[in-house]
Order: C-alpha cells, then sequence, then structure tokens
C-alpha cells in the first residue's frame, strides 16, 4: 500500500515541539512500513463527513490523521487530540468532478461567517498610516461582485468544490481576500489571476483512468513516498514545503530541456531559487558524472544555496560532491588560480577612487570630475574591458546620457590609461580585470570546468560576470540556466544580454505564484516599481498579474517627529510581534546603511534581546534578532520585519546622488534605490512596519497613495 504525504501533515508537524515531532516520525515510519501493525491504534472520526478519516495515536495527546483507502494511506494531519479531531471534522479529501484534481476541501457548512482581514491594532503612541493594499491592478475599477461575469461551470473548470460556489459568486473585494484562504490553492490562484488580468486559465482536465495523484496541481500538496528513506528526508526539514512539494510552473522549469540558454524571472518571493535549486539536482541525477556550479552574486547568498541544497540531498549528501557552489567572484578567483598558478589580488572600491583622483591630477585633466571618470570608468571602460582608444572612440557607451566626442574621449583616455599602469604596478586586479582573465582563458578552450551552470539573482550580473559564466560554460543544452528578478537589481547598470551572445528570449519563463509575501504586503512594496519591468532586449515582467497564496494585515508606514519616538514605535511593533507568539528569529530590522544601524540596535534594546548583525550570514540565532543593511536583506525570509530609518536623505542615498555624473545615472540611482526599498520591504512574510523621521523618503508616499 503506498503511502502520501499531504503538505498539510509536513505543515501541522513544524509546528509541533522537537519531542512531539519526533515521536510522530517514528509513528509515521511505523504506519509506512507496517500499517496493519496491532500496536496501532486507529480510531474512525466519526463526526468527519469523511469516511476515510481516522485518527492514529502517538502519545496520550498527540495525533495523527490518515486518509485510509483501500489504495493507499495518506498522511494528512497531526496535532494535539482536540485540534487535530476538529482539523478531521471539518474537511474532506475528494477527486473534483470536473478537472480531476485530488484536493483537501474545507466543509462548507462547517466554516463560520468569513469575515475581512482586519489591521494589526498596535498603539504607536501617535498616528501610524495603513498601507492600503486594494485587490485589485492600480488601473483596474473596483466592482462587486467580483465575480459576476462567471459561471457555474466556469468555477468548476478551476477546481472550485461545489458547495463553495456560492460564496466565490457572491464575493467582494473586501471578503474575497479572507474567502479565499478557505478554498483548495489551485482555486484560489485562477481568482486571483482573474481579477488581477480578467483571464481566466482553466487546467486540461484528467483523461478518464488516470490517476488523480499524477495531476500537477495535486503533485503540489501530495507526494507519494516510495520507502522509508525518501519518507526520513521528505520530514527532515518539514517546515521547507519547497523542499519537497512544487508548484506545476516551477515544475516545468525545473524539468524541461532547454536547447541555449533559458531564464526564469518573477518578482520576490515565487520561488527562482526554488527552481534553481531543485534543477542543480534534476542535473546532477540526469547525469552522474555532470560537474555542476550554482553561483549567486554574494557568499552570504551561495551559504544559503549551499543549505538549500543539502536539504534536497539529505538522503544522497555525497552526490553534492559534484556541485561547486560559489559566488560569482569566488569562483572566479579559483579558476584564475587554476589557470595562471596564482591568487588575484582585487583593488578595492577606495583604492580605485584615489588611483583615479592621482590619474586626474598627473594628466591635468581638470576639465573632468572626479565623479564623471570613476563612473565612466566603473560602468564603461573598466566593465567592457576597452583595451584602446581606438575601440573607446566607437564604443556605444549604453546607460550614459553625457555624450563624448571623438576628441573628449581622446582627452580623457590617458586617465584610465594611467589607472591601468598603476594598477599593474600595483599587482593588482578589479572584478571586471579577473572575470576578463578567465574568460580569455577559458574561451579558447574545448575543455569546460561545468558542464552545466546555474546563476541565481542573475539580475545583479554584469558585462564581465556574464562574459566569465559564459566562457567556462560549453556550447551544449541545459549549460546556462538563470534565475532572477529585474526588480530587484540594485548593483549593476542594465545591458543587452543578446548583445553579448547569451539569448534567453526562447527559453524565458515568469512565475507568478508569490510563496512568501503576504498578499497585502506584496501588492503595496510592488508599487515602488512600475506595473511591467523590461530588461534591455525586451523581455518583460509583468508584475501585475502576479498573486499571492496568503493573507495577512496590511502594512503600516509612519512618520515620526524624532529618531527616539521612531524607536518607541519600532519596540511597539515587535513586542506586539513576540506576544502573538513570532520568535525573536523571525524578525528583521532593517536599514539602508551601516550609518543607520544605531538605530536598529536601539529598537532591540528597548526589547531586552539579543541582536545578530547580518554582515556574512543569512540565518537568525534563537532568542536574536536579526539587524542588517537592505543589501544583506536579500535572499532571506522573516514572518515580521520593521524596516527604519526612511528618511529624506537617506533613501535615497544622499552619498549616491552626490556622486552622479549625468541625468541617465540619476535616473539609474533613483532606479536601484527603489529596488533596495523593495528588496527590504518584501523580507516580510506576515507583518511590515516602515519608518522614518518626517517628512520622510519620497518613495514611502508611492506605498501609501492610491
Amino acid at each position: 500500500m503506498p503511502t502520501i504525504l499531504a503538505d498539510s501533515f509536513t505543515h501541522s508537524l513544524a509546528k509541533l515541539a522537537n519531542d512531539e515531532q519526533k515521536q510522530a516520525k517514528l509513528t509515521v515510519y511505523d504506519l509506512q512500513t507496517e500499517p496493519d501493525r496491532p500496536g496501532l491504534q486507529f480510531h474512525r472520526i466519526d463526526k468527519s463527513k469523511d469516511p476515510n478519516f481516522w485518527s492514529v495515536r502517538v502519545t496520550r495527546d498527540l495525533r495523527i490523521i490518515v486518509h485510509k483507502t483501500g489504495a493507499s494511506l495518506l498522511l494528512a494531519y497531526v496535532g494535539h487530540h482536540d485540534d487535530a479531531y476538529a482539523w478531521a471534522e471539518r474537511r474532506r479529501i475528494e477527486q473534483h468532478p470536473k478537472t480531476g484534481v485530488v484536493q483537501i476541501v474545507e466543509v462548507r457548512e462547517r466554516v463560520e461567517e468569513i469575515a475581512p482581514i482586519a489591521p494589526i491594532q498596535t498603539d504607536f503612541g501617535f498616528a501610524a498610516e495603513p498601507v492600503v493594499a486594494p485587490l485589485r491592478s492600480r488601473k483596474a475599477a473596483k466592482a462587486a461582485p467580483l465575480f459576476a461575469k462567471l459561471t457555474r461551470d466556469d468555477l468548476l473548470s478551476i477546481s472550485v468544490p461545489e458547495d463553495w460556489i456560492e460564496d466565490v459568486l457572491r464575493a467582494d473585494d473586501d471578503r474575497f481576500l479572507a474567502l479565499s484562504d478557505h478554498l483548495p490553492a489551485e482555486a484560489a490562484e485562477a481568482l486571483l489571476e482573474y481579477v488581477s488580468t480578467g483571464t481566466l486559465k482553466a487546467p486540461v482536465p484528467l483523461a478518464p483512468a488516470t490517476d488523480p495523484f499524477a495531476h500537477p496541481d495535486a503533485q503540489r500538496r501530495f507526494r507519494i513516498i516510495e520507502n522509508q528513506e525518501e519518507m526520513e528526508a521528505a520530514l527532515a526539514f518539514p517546515w521547507d514545503k519547497w523542499s519537497v512539494f512544487l508548484h506545476p510552473a516551477q515544475r516545468d522549469m525545473v524539468e524541461r530541456d532547454f536547447t541555449g540558454p533559458a531564464r526564469v524571472m518573477g518578482s520576490a518571493g515565487t520561488g527562482k531559487t526554488v527552481v534553481a535549486l531543485h534543477r542543480a539536482m534534476r542535473l546532477l541525477h540526469a547525469d552522474p558524472s555532470a560537474k555542476i556550479l550554482l553561483t549567486t552574486f554574494s557568499e552570504p547568498l551561495a551559504n544559503a544555496l549551499s543549505r538549500g541544497l543539502k536539504v534536497l540531498a539529505s538522503s544522497d549528501s555525497h552526490a553534492l560532491d559534484r556541485i561547486a557552489v560559489a559566488s560569482f567572484r569566488s569562483i572566479a578567483e579559483e579558476l584564475h588560480m587554476l589557470a595562471f598558478g596564482q591568487k588575484a589580488h582585487l583593488a578595492s572600491r577606495e583604492i580605485i577612487r584615489s588611483l583615479i583622483k592621482k590619474s586626474i591630477e598627473t594628466e591635468r585633466a581638470d576639465a573632468f570630475s572626479e565623479q564623471f571618470v570613476l563612473s565612466e570608468w566603473l560602468n564603461v571602460v573598466d566593465a567592457w574591458q576597452v583595451p584602446d582608444v581606438e575601440t573607446y572612440a566607437s564604443i556605444p557607451r549604453m546607460g550614459r546620457r553625457t555624450r563624448l566626442g571623438p576628441k573628449q574621449r581622446e582627452a580623457i583616455w590617458p586617465i584610465f590609461e594611467r589607472m591601468r599602469g598603476e594598477l599593474a604596478k600595483r599587482r593588482l586586479m578589479t572584478p571586471a580585470s579577473l572575470f576578463a582573465a578567465v574568460a580569455t582563458h577559458y574561451a579558447a578552450k574545448g575543455a569546460k570546468p561545468f558542464d552545466h551552470i546555474l546563476v541565481d539573482e542573475a539580475q545583479d550580473l554584469g558585462v564581465p560576470g556574464l562574459r566569465f559564466l559564459a566562457s567556462v560554460a560549453p556550447d551544449t543544452p541545459n549549460a546556462l540556466f538563470f534565475a532572477g528578478d529585474l526588480g530587484q537589481r540594485i548593483f549593476q547598470l542594465p545591458f543587452s544580454w543578446k548583445g553579448l551572445g547569451i539569448d534567453v528570449r526562447g527559453g524565458a519563463s515568469v512565475l507568478k505564484v508569490n510563496y512568501r509575501t503576504s498578499h497585502q504586503i506584496r501588492m503595496a512594496a510592488d508599487r515602488l516599481l512600475p506595473d511591467n519591468v523590461r530588461d534591455v532586449d525586451g523581455l518583460e515582467d509583468d508584475r501585475a498579474a502576479t498573486i499571492s497564496v496568503f493573507n495577512g494585515p496590511p502594512p503600516q508606514v509612519l512618520m515620526a517627529d524624532d529618531e527616539n519616538d521612531e524607536i518607541d514605535a519600532v519596540a511597539a511593533f515587535l513586542r506586539m510581534a513576540l506576544e502573538d507568539g513570532i520568535q525573536a528569529s523571525e524578525i528583521g530590522v532593517f536599514v539602508r546603511s551601516r550609518d543607520e544601524l544605531p538605530r536598529a540596535r536601539a529598537v532591540v534594546d528597548r526589547l531586552g534581546l539579543g541582536a545578530i548583525e547580518l554582515t556574512g550570514r543569512t540565518d537568525g540565532e534563537a532568542g536574536r534578532i536579526s539587524v542588517g543593511t537592505m543589501h544583506f536583506a536579500k535572499g532571506l525570509e522573516f514572518k515580521a520585519v520593521a524596516v527604519m530609518a526612511c528618511d529624506e536623505s537617506v533613501i535615497p542615498s544622499a552619498t549616491r546622488l552626490a556622486d552622479v555624473s549625468d541625468e541617465m545615472e540619476l535616473d539609474e540611482v533613483y532606479a536601484t534605490e527603489r529596488h533596495l526599498l523593495y528588496v527590504a520591504a518584501t523580507r516580510a512574510r506576515d507583518r511590515l512596519l516602515l519608518t522614518g523621521v518626517a517628512p520622510g523618503s519620497e518613495f514611502l508616499a508611492d506605498l501609501t497613495d492610491e
């Protein structure tokens, strides 16, 4: 008899204490290996509408809810006696009559009246403005009911259970979000997409006699477990549902074969990193001799990827020996050592700035400001590794609005030539020249160091980094795979990937389902960005069509009179989160730069808790709140987040604005500063507070305006 694991079981298991989890797992292993064992105590749930629900005793007060038929044993839920029985009495497991998908359905007659979601009531001591997160796109007009144009057959075609159809047809803006929490995920997602886009996308029904658990929507919440080793791996990290269950759109990108470079896009929380991790494991198992590189822009994120791979390969850890996980720069440094037998010594930003200043003075080129020369060096000459003045005279300088004629380029070139000489004298490289040296070495070689390269946070790849990765990848199917979000680009100027020979247009896909951030927080954060984000090659991420799979209270924005009032207010917000059961390790406090960190630390001090500063690690510690700059927020997730010090002179950064050399660069600074605030805000899963000292950042007005 096959054992089937439901995501509702792993979710409930994660809520138990550690010793209770261990006891529940032991009972699960007994159920899997010997379900008819006499010592296992089965009791039918008499009050359940589903006659196949049974409870299995774990301890005196702990019960596992199973769905037992002649064909299978399904692990549905685990909890304390009364909680477990109540869960089973309110649900049934059935195959949808129209689409054929297997669903866990709440029994409508046992659900109390559905009320709209209310904001969290927190006494800040002064006025705080709730962010209104409308259900519809900013451009759409509100209407009630939402689904008046749909028929019963339409709703059945997207797997709405029959006893919930009337509720859906009557739903308006205020009640639908609360209603969606009671519907099966695929039905709620289809309805949310309809509200956002006006299009109802119905899946293809299962053919007769097809295994209902083979339906793509069933596979996102049920997994057939073949043996105890597989069960142990699935239960090892029950809170990481992504390690066991995949959305159909994610599974498609994991399993699809591409003849050329491919890219998966999507807004924060849509599971791009999940796809990269699963795809790496899939390629590893498909070819036991393959050498794979999984890379991202920083070492903290590379460490997070390593932990994710260990979750996926918990029953086959030796397989990870064939996957290299490192940041872009670290893997380039390793390959440089292999290629040239010596370590690459990189010049810091401070050294580059001082050499620029010295070169301007030596060449007596006072006509060019230090800011302009530094920007031209970083974004054009060094980034593109321009070799000589002849090449510089013809390069288009994409992303630079200040025009330079031939004579001006001739006049400025000696500064860059001297820069290169000064770096060579000191035996220093820049990251760009490091990437270029390794790329030149491997471009001429037939044998490449990796068979497959998967890149996370690909939006922050620059020109030299992309050239480098392309040079160390073979010209074979599935060689290059990129995952990223155009709306989270905070480091690199945009440029044409196609112009560098990396054309992903035939292998691009956009994920639309957000798992990490509540609908209310996502809608508010999305106001910081355009509805559509387009890259230089024309690939578009339509953010208006993104949906979240769960709801929560609206985020709040407040402007304090001074820093002390702000610290008190944030402390009150976090104190309520702690009182509501959120752990300290599930809380993050972020600021724009290190200059504002004392304000964040002061909040933690007011609470009498310890803080862990996020400077090179990406996981929380029990009993400690995570504190860090917005840059270190990338890739993280917290149940509650406070984004502090959003002052007028802090974001956008006054320092970055002072270094701007032309209008195009000014636009770029504003765009990436918006992206940075978006990154920080979307780290929040359930609760979000954004604060500053009045009048506050101009960006905050976008969050609160309709």
